[in-house]
């Protein structure tokens, strides 16, 4: 972001938009969090929530992701070396205290999300004026989902955030997805065109950029910088639906290939939904796959 410049066009000439930081901490937490969703794909849970007298702390804010996974946002107005450490202590003492987190969900969303809140993928997302290339490595040694997001203000009215890193927990996923081994019953024999055209999207959408994050539910499988991009559902047995973060009224729609969902319910995020039954149908899709990345 610091080597972005923004211009205002007009009159045949150029006027650059200076770029700046917040006055205080709580002005971009209280304008993230006023738009949370809208801007990291999170659904805003409460702020400075209270860790209690033994860990002594408070976390800016919590939230919930489109995938159902925890999500703890702390805030920094420029450079703070502490912010990873200090959202990691915080992640730790998330990890210990899920019935309350639960709690919080169901008081807010309702027990249906709180039942399916996806414990095996918690996130910390550290927004703050810039980062350090010692932060950048840091988040990479660690076997936690940590995004870094720089933020500026441009003019008046302009907001501008940027993906600095960010790392899925656990393994981390290789551009180049890893086929896994399965039982070859008599379904596997038949079901094999749509498991390797599976693995086709698959190394497509993590070849699209190094910050792609794999998220696994029982209904799909995200695809997800800091929101989601894309979300593949099973195989069925002579095609496969993906679904993307592409306005259907901005794409020229082809039946039995893209169809409108948004009036629809269907498993994952997007309202656009790509039918794939071949290789060339990935083809095809390739552009539709980057503008939902752009998008994320």
């Amino acid at each position: 972001m610091p080597g972005l410049k923004l211009f205002h066009t007009a009159n045949g000439g150029v006027t650059e938009v200076a770029s700046r930081l917040v006055e205080v901490e709580a002005d971009v937490q209280g304008l993230i969090e006023a738009h949370m969703e809208k801007l990291l794909g999170v659904r805003f849970l409460v702020s400075e929530y209270s860790t209690g007298p033994v860990h002594g702390g408070r976390i800016d804010s919590l939230g919930l992701d489109e995938n159902g996974s925890p999500v703890i946002v702390e805030y920094k107005r420029g450079v703070d070396a502490g912010v990873i450490n200090q959202g990691l202590f915080y992640l730790s003492w998330l990890m210990d205290h899920r019935a309350e987190f639960e709690r919080l969900v169901r008081d807010r969303f309702g027990a249906t999300a709180a039942s399916q809140v996806l414990w095996s993928g918690p996130r910390l997302i550290c927004i703050a004026g810039d980062f350090t290339r010692y932060d950048v490595h840091a988040v990479r040694e660690h076997r936690r989902s940590i995004d870094l997001v720089r933020y500026r203000l441009f003019g008046s009215d302009l907001l501008g955030l940027e993906a600095v890193a960010s790392v899925s927990g656990g393994v981390q996923v290789a551009r180049r997805a890893r086929r896994q081994a399965v039982t070859r019953t008599a379904a596997d024999v038949l079901a094999t065109p749509m498991v390797e055209l599976a693995n086709s999207v698959d190394e497509a959408l993590l070849g699209l950029g190094d910050g792609v994050n794999r998220v696994e539910r029982k209904q799909y499988r995200a695809y997800q910088r800091l929101r989601n991009f894309a979300c593949v559902c099973p195989p069925q047995r002579s095609k496969l639906l993906v679904y993307l973060k592409v306005d259907p009224e901005h794409v020229d729609l082809v039946p039995g290939f893209t169809r409108d969902v948004s009036d629809l319910g269907h498993h994952g995020t997007g309202d656009l939904e790509v039918q794939l039954r071949t290789p060339r149908d990935v083809e095809r899709a390739q552009d539709l796959f980057l503008a939902s990345y752009a998008a994320a």
